[in-house]
């Protein structure tokens, strides 16, 4: 595969998007807590380092467990403006998979098992099959919450209304759940890359914790640590993950 990495402005998306990248700006999405930031210059040789070493392993690990599936993915920097440290997984509307990064993650991240593990994480919700999954679940919760607002004798607008809150409640049902797989894989894909997942984790003790909020898009910072320590645990024991 040939890899191509870009920096151009590209719309921040959540760290699942369903369908293209959206043309409006998305709801706020987990930041880093203010820290001291990286020098461009060393920043962006840790990404370099980080994407030449993890590409392989993803496209390689990518092809073994979702055969069929695009695994040429597509490495991007969105360089716009005030974003905040965050990384995203999309489709582009030719269907590749890609992973994009903001600059101010780049320059936050404190070392390359950092970068590692989260380049690992948002490869993991592709190769899980995340956005079709997620898309599906919608579209049941939409078409289940409209039918049962349209069976009350809801007037058209707001069993419409009712089908988009039930597509939302439907998928962020499941959030928490695809992002503790796309830690496994994370985990799974940076080790194999000979990064240390664990170091790269710590990344979690730095965002703000969801906690066990309703309906929160993401699992409490914790759980996710354990997540990736188990992980670990049977790698190195051999086991398969």
């Amino acid at each position: 595969m040939r890899r191509l990495i870009l920096v151009l402005p590209f719309i921040l998306a959540a760290c699942v998007v369903v369908g293209p990248p959206p043309t409006t700006q998305p709801p706020p999405q987990q930041t880093v807590t203010a820290q001291p930031r990286l020098d461009s210059a060393t920043a962006a040789a840790n990404f370099e380092r980080v994407v030449n070493r993890m590409e392989p392993v993803v496209t390689q690990e990518c092809r073994a467990r979702a055969p069929g599936r695009r695994c040429d993915f597509l490495v991007v920097v969105d360089t716009s403006p005030g974003l905040p440290p965050n990384a995203f997984q999309t489709l582009d509307r030719d269907g590749r998979p890609v992973i994009g990064f903001t600059l101010a993650l780049l320059a936050d991240a404190r070392n390359v098992d950092e970068l590692a593990f989260i380049f690992g994480h948002e490869a993991g919700h592709h190769i899980a099959g995340h956005i079709p999954r997620r898309t599906e679940q919608a579209r049941t919760g939409a078409l289940i919450a409209g039918a049962l607002a349209a069976l009350t004798g809801a007037d058209d607008i707001t069993v419409e209304r009712v089908a988009g809150i039930g597509g939302e409640i439907a998928a962020r049902r499941f959030a928490p759940a695809f992002e503790l797989e796309a830690d496994e894989m994370g985990t799974v894909l940076a080790w194999r890359a000979g990064f240390d997942p664990e170091r790269g984790a710590q990344f979690f003790s730095r965002i703000p914790d969801p906690g066990n909020a309703f309906l929160a898009t993401h699992p409490p910072n914790a759980q996710r640590q354990g997540v990736v320590r188990d992980t670990m645990a049977r790698l190195r024991a051999g086991g398969r993950v």
